[in-house]
């Protein structure tokens, strides 16, 4: 089921599955800032990454000794939210473990998600509450994407000097890292910046960076705060980009003995809970 809230200047649309965005779109002009996702290129436009973030070597966790299987992304994406607070302006939902999930991620769990808007701000927040009787571990990650052309930039809030960790085909962390900022702030989106895919930057300077769609003279600030990754990804020379807040990265390709010591991992003690926001604002000229 689709939802909506609303603001004075923006409409946005959340779908119970999987508690993901399918629209932001200015009431001034219309103009929809949220890629809407096409299977020729990619169809997604907005997943929730969680119990982890890309993909796990040989797509197993190991807990207690015993080993778990979790898809590409972890499995939140792929189930159904419960509405369990909406009003004008906001939505809030609700995934919780079963039977299923608890096959896959052996702790139980509460993830709400809620989305808010005011005047040209969105701002969604994730929260992770650990119902065990013991600690859990997990990753949580963002993955909007926004509409853009070839030839718009992605500028950081300040001159960051940066390599990125790339992945491999197989999706894992291959070790290699290209030096993509030397005391610069803008990255510009051009046919190939993704012919590597995705672009994943530890420990940014910056709290904010704001892609600048200079093709339809529109801006989005995108704070991603203290996230310890911040990500940036497309499909080579796609009309989208996805700017990621990261709590958590891929596997490489070194074996770990167990998920609590998983690189990125957020580790909860009992009924401890765990959140972060992104908040993006848009300005049209």
């Amino acid at each position: 089921m689709q939802r909506t809230a609303q603001s004075d200047r923006l409409i946005i649309e959340v779908k119970d599955f999987g508690a993901g965005l399918t629209g932001i779109r200015s009431k001034k002009t219309g103009y929809e800032f949220l890629w809407q996702g096409d299977e020729k290129v990619w169809n997604g436009q907005s997943p929730i990454l969680f119990p982890i973030i890309g993909r796990l070597l040989d797509d197993v966790c190991t807990v207690d000794g015993r080993e778990y299987s979790i898809i590409r992304h972890g499995i939140a994406r792929h189930r159904d939210f419960k509405l369990v607070s909406e009003s004008g302006s906001s939505l809030t939902f609700l995934q919780t473990e079963d039977a299923e999930t608890l096959k896959s991620f052996p702790f139980k769990y509460e993830l709400y998600v809620k989305f808010e808007v005011s005047g040209n701000a969105l701002t969604v927040t994730h929260t992770v509450r650990n119902t065990n009787s013991r600690s859990m571990a997990f990753s949580l990650g963002a993955h909007p994407a926004f509409n853009c052309s070839i030839g718009d930039r992605i500028v950081f809030e300040k001159p960051e000097t940066k390599y990125c960790e790339r992945i491999g085909t197989d999706s894992l962390l291959n070790g290699e890292k290209d030096f993509i900022l030397d005391g610069e702030d803008t990255i510009p989106l051009e046919e190939h910046t993704f012919d590597k895919d995705v672009m994943i930057f530890e420990s940014p300077r910056s709290d904010y960076a704001v892609l600048c769609l200079d093709s339809v003279g529109k801006k989005i600030k995108f704070t991603f705060g203290d996230a310890p990754f911040f990500s940036v990804w497309a499909k080579p020379n796609a009309p989208f980009v996805c700017l990621e807040p990261w709590y958590g990265i891929n596997d490489s390709h070194k074996k770990s003995d167990s998920f609590f010591v998983k690189r990125g991992n957020v580790i909860l003690g009992a009924g401890e809970e765990f959140s972060f926001a992104w908040t993006a604002e848009f300005t049209e000229e």
